[in-house]
């Protein structure tokens, strides 16, 4: 029994008719006459009563029906709830606070529009980036490696059967509003930082140091503030003088003008952002536009 045969005794028995039903359903009449006779057959009773005035339901078949009209109904909600051909295609992006991956990320929905996708994107702590991907909530992670935390990431991303695909390397910036004192230095040291709060996305309770964002050890440093989304952190920048580390990649259409990098000086430590992917899964036309996006925002 198939769902097409069910469907095929539910629109005879509306019609009164296979001459009809087969207009109905586009089909032949002989082919659809086939379809009943194999479908009573099989489950061993006679559905339709034929006449030259048309069809009627045996007894048998009127229970028979009723039980059909149920599961037809079933399938037609579950259809258009899940069909790919009817419900939208999802397409989903987690990443720690980068401006530039949020620029992206418009670029693609510009790209593809919202009539037919349904997006989302994640800026999240580190620990929840991988997660996202490894679970496949999302089907891209961005995040970054550095000296530090790269061979702990890499045996992370191996036990998670994650993939990670270098975009860029890029020195180490303080990023700042125009008004901080230091704002308009061609570079500041550490040591110059030293009077400013620095300030550093919270990673949550189970977090390793490693997950951290800023690619400095915010231990080492004493005026420290945590924030867990990037517009409070703007705020304190504003209000406190505070910064921030970063890969000076900063998008100006989103974050505006108000907001300057500065090179640190006097260190080697180099950034490698990219993003992962589960192993073994293929990108989505989306996920490979994103990751054009994301190249071009380099640039």
């Amino acid at each position: 029994m198939t769902l097409q045969q069910i469907h095929y005794v539910i629109t005879i028995s509306e019609t009164g008719s296979m001459n009809k039903a087969s207009e109905r359903l586009y089909i032949t009449q002989p082919s659809l006459t086939n379809a009943v006779k194999e479908l009573e057959k099989e489950i061993g009773i006679v559905i339709f009563n034929r006449s030259g005035r048309g069809v009627t339901l045996t007894s048998d078949g009127a229970e028979f029906i009723t039980y059909a009209r149920q599961v037809y109904q079933q399938y037609e909600m579950l259809s258009e709830r899940y069909m790919l051909s009817k419900a939208k295609k999802k397409f989903g992006v987690s990443s720690q606070h980068y401006s530039f991956a949020v620029e992206a990320f418009v670029g693609m929905v510009r790209e593809f529009g919202t009539c037919d996708y349904e997006f989302a994107i994640r800026e999240t702590q580190t620990s929840q980036v991988i997660e996202d991907v490894k679970t496949l909530k999302s089907e891209i992670g961005v995040l970054y490696l550095s000296d530090f935390n790269r061979q702990i990431m890499t045996r992370i991303f191996q036990t998670g059967q994650l993939e990670f695909h270098s975009i860029v390397k890029c020195g180490v910036y303080a990023y700042m509003w125009n008004g901080h004192p230091l704002a308009d230095k061609k570079s500041v040291s550490l040591e110059e930082l030293e009077n400013y709060p620095c300030l550093t996305f919270e990673q949550g309770d189970k977090s390793s140091f490693y997950f951290a964002e800023e690619i400095f050890s915010t231990g080492d440093f004493q005026r420290v503030i945590h924030a867990c989304d990037r517009c409070t952190m703007l705020n304190l920048m504003k209000g406190l003088d505070g910064y921030t580390f970063c890969s000076g990649l900063i998008s100006g259409e989103l974050n505006g003008s108000e907001y300057t990098a500065v090179p640190v000086s006097g260190n080697q430590s180099v950034m490698e952002i990219g993003y992962i992917t589960k192993k073994n899964v293929n990108l989505s036309e989306m996920g490979r536009i994103y990751v054009q996006k994301l190249m071009d925002v380099q640039k």
